[in-house]
């Protein structure tokens, strides 16, 4: 296929925050009715890292050279190889911290938040963002060289994932809700991360939705100004909330979800992803997924999610393979 992607500017976009922060914590615990959930493993998991951000950003220094500048979005905090400014000016020109307050600037009254899908939301705000964007969890890691058709083939975001049923049409799934509903009493609707990736589709109008797995997600974000401008509602619903709550849509399925409706989009069914949630296999299961990394080219994707919960002998292990695959 022709790929017409000359003097095509991209930028990237990875959400952060630092979970240890005794000043975060505070912060957060104000906002608690449930003071004791501050440290549980559910919370802890969200928001504790072990600077992986550093090697997010390194990896797209190394393997997405065509990216032109790289913005980490964040509530007044600064990664760790970020925090020596002069250093960071020179070692990384490209790379920009923007904090909450400049994305929500005229919405300040839902600050602070600890809600990753309003964070995610207001993303395209980002002042001097590139019209196309790719969006990045701070656990991605790009696993080998990529370029810029892996992401935009044609001025079109590429989408990986596959079609799936909505999550009521989908019969244990319905009979879960049947039962949450009739049986279990008094309990607050949790949100669910495949009803948010879901809801976008409903409020489009489709059949099933669009599921996206754990890999960086090429956006449009012109289609989301747009989007919100004309359905500022929508916006205010999903932003309004200190923590996810049940109903709220994942941003980034919105924005694919228009692509899909506008018939702008290439779609790739291969992930090309590895992708890291358990660590309780031993130490030789770990080896042998990094070796695809290592071994297989058309690996373009590396996800490690809630390495904090990572024991400490294998995380041990995973940094000094993260510091030999990206320093």
């Amino acid at each position: 296929m022709l790929n017409n992607n000359k003097d095509f500017e991209v930028d990237a976009v990875i959400t952060w925050v630092n979970g240890n922060d005794s000043k975060h914590k505070s912060k957060m615990l104000q906002y608690l009715d449930d003071k004791d959930i501050l440290n549980s493993k559910s919370l802890r998991m969200r928001f504790d890292q072990v600077n992986e951000i550093e090697f997010a950003v390194k990896s797209i220094l190394k393997y997405a050279k065509f990216v032109r500048n790289i913005f980490i979005v964040t509530d007044n905090q600064t990664p760790n190889f970020l925090k020596d400014k002069a250093f960071a000016a020179k070692k990384y020109p490209t790379v920009s911290i923007i904090d909450h307050k400049t994305i929500f600037k005229g919405y300040e009254e839902y600050l602070p938040t600890f809600n990753s899908l309003a964070i995610e939301t207001m993303l395209y705000r980002i002042p001097g963002l590139s019209n196309q964007f790719i969006y990045f969890n701070d656990d991605f890691f790009l696993a080998n060289e990529t370029n810029l058709d892996d992401f935009f083939i044609d001025k079109k975001p590429v989408l990986r994932g596959y079609w799936s049923l909505f999550y009521e049409n989908i019969w244990h799934k319905k009979l879960k809700l049947f039962y949450n509903k009739n049986f279990k009493k008094n309990k607050k609707p949790v949100y669910k991360h495949n009803l948010g990736l879901q809801k976008p589709a409903e409020l489009l109008n489709f059949s099933k939705y669009f599921f996206t797995p754990h890999v960086p997600v090429a956006i449009i974000k012109s289609d989301l100004e747009n989007y919100f401008e004309d359905n500022k509602t929508y916006l205010i619903a999903n932003i309004k909330s200190k923590f996810r709550e049940s109903g709220q849509f994942v941003a980034h399925s919105l924005s694919n979800h228009l692509q899909i409706k506008n018939e702008n989009y290439i779609h790739q069914k291969n992930n090309k992803l590895v992708y890291f949630q358990n660590y309780t296999k031993p130490l030789w299961w770990l080896r042998y997924k990094l070796s695809k990394v290592e071994n297989n080219k058309n690996i373009l994707f590396l996800c490690m999610q809630s390495l904090d919960q990572c024991p400490e002998d294998k995380l041990q292990f995973i940094k000094t393979w993260l510091h030999n695959k990206y320093d």
